[in-house]
């Protein structure tokens, strides 16, 4: 999964919120579509793209698609922060350690 192309679409409010009215759970197309006051195309076209980086998982039942979240985009972004958040954390954890022995260290002038 390509880390990028799951933080272009949540980039954007408006998937931003479909997602967020999903944590909820399943709902149709025109569910959605209502209180975001865009053109079921315009719900599409967002859900698509949602689809395609593994946020979103829609089905078609009949005459009516129905979207849910999907945790496969969300375990890669969950592992791609955990992975940065790591590395950060050992960077930190080295300047405090670098800091610490600094204070050690007389300089002239003080006491």
């Amino acid at each position: 999964m390509a880390i990028g192309k799951i933080f272009d679409a949540l980039g954007d409010p408006t998937r931003r919120a479909i997602v967020d009215r999903l944590r909820q759970g399943p709902l149709s197309v025109s569910s959605l579509a209502g209180p975001l006051q865009i053109s079921l195309t315009a719900v599409g076209q967002h859900l698509q793209l949602l689809e395609e980086t593994g946020l979103v998982h829609t089905e078609k039942l009949g005459r009516v698609r129905t979207c849910r979240l999907d945790p496969t985009g969300f375990l890669a972004l969950h592992n791609w922060v955990q992975d940065h958040r790591s590395t950060w954390e050992r960077g930190l954890d080295r300047l405090g350690d670098l800091l610490a022995d600094s204070d050690e260290i007389p300089t002239k002038g003080r006491l």
